[in-house]
C-alpha cells in the first residue's frame, strides 16, 4: 500500500522547470532514497509535498487523499515532516524547548511520544538542557529529526541529515535512523549527496537528473546503472566502492 503518491509534477519557475513531470510512489514503512546531482530537483520535490511550493501542475496524494498546494502547516497536521538541508534552530532557547515547539505545533491526535521519550530516543538526554547553539553539528541534526517527530508524523522527509558530518558520525546517523524507522513504525525519504550513507540505509533509491526520474531500484542496481554512474556516480565511485 502506497502511502504518498506523486503524479506527472511539474513545477516552472519562470520558465525553468526544476521538475518536469514526476512521478513515483511511496510504500507504507518503506525508507526511500533521493538522489542526483546539484540542480537535479530533489529539494524542489520536498518542497512540492511539505506544500512550500504549489506545482505547476501535477497532483500529490497523501494516504490516499489528494494535498496538492494545502499549506505547508496543515500538510504538517495531516502527519508529513521534515528537515531541512541546514539546521533551523531556535537560538536562545534548549533542546527541550525547541523539541517542545515541534510538539505544539504538531497534531495531537494518538500521539506516539511525549517530548521527553523523543529525547531519550534521539540521544539527547545529556544535552536535554542545553542551549541549542552550544551543540556540536551532529547533535543540532539530531534536535531537527527531534523537532520533525514532535510533530508526529507518519512520513518522515529527511533532507541531507549527514552533510557535514564525518564518516563516524554518519554511522551513527544511520543506526539512528534505522532506530527510528524500526521503533516507530515510520516511512522515511532521505535525501542525500553522500553515497555511501544512503547506499547502505534506503531500500530503494530513485535517481533525479534534470528535473527527470533517470533511475529508479535497489541500491546494489543503482550503483550498476550505466546511466547513473555517467550522470551523477562517476567512475570514481565504482572504484571506490569495488563494485
Amino acid at each position: 500500500m502506497s502511502i504518498l503518491e506523486c503524479i506527472r509534477i511539474v513545477k516552472d519557475f519562470s520558465g525553468l522547470k526544476a521538475l518536469n513531470g514526476v512521478s513515483f510512489s511511496i510504500g507504507d514503512k518503506e525508507i526511500l532514497g533521493l538522489i542526483g546531482p546539484n540542480g537535479a530537483g530533489k529539494t524542489t520535490l520536498f518542497n512540492v509535498i511539505a506544500g512550500q511550493y504549489k506545482p505547476t501542475s501535477g497532483e500529490v496524494k497523501f494516504k490516499g487523499n489528494r494535498i496538492t498546494g494545502i499549506p505547508s502547516p496543515t500538510v504538517c497536521h495531516l502527519g508529513i515532516a521534515r528537515t531541512f538541508q541546514e539546521p533551523q534552530p531556535f537560538n536562545g532557547l534548549t533542546v527541550l524547548q525547541n523539541i517542545m515547539l515541534g510538539h505544539l505545533f504538531g497534531k495531537p491526535q494518538k500521539r506516539k511520544m511525549s517530548v521527553q521519550e523523543i529525547i531519550n530516543l534521539i540521544g539527547l538526554t545529556s544535552r536535554r538542557d542545553d542551549a541549542i547553539e552550544n551543540l556540536t553539528i551532529v547533535d543540532q541534526k539530531k534536535v531537527e529529526i527531534a523537532k520533525a517527530l514532535a510533530t508526529n508524523p507518519a512520513l518522515l522527509m529527511l533532507d541531507e541529515v549527514a552533510s557535514g558530518l564525518n564518516p563516524s558520525e554518519q554511522d551513527g546517523m544511520t543506526t539512528l535512523i534505522r532506530k527510528l524507522h524500526n521503533d516507530l513504525d515510520i516511512t522515511i525519504i532521505i535525501v542525500e549527496h553522500i553515497m555511501r550513507f544512503v547506499m547502505r540505509i534506503a531500500s530503494r533509491i530513485i535517481v533525479l537528473n534534470n528535473g527527470d526520474i533517470l533511475s529508479v531500484g535497489n541500491p546494489a542496481s543503482i550503483a550498476k546503472d550505466k546511466r547513473v554512474i555517467t550522470a551523477y556516480l562517476g567512475e570514481e565511485y565504482l572504484e571506490d566502492s569495488g563494485t
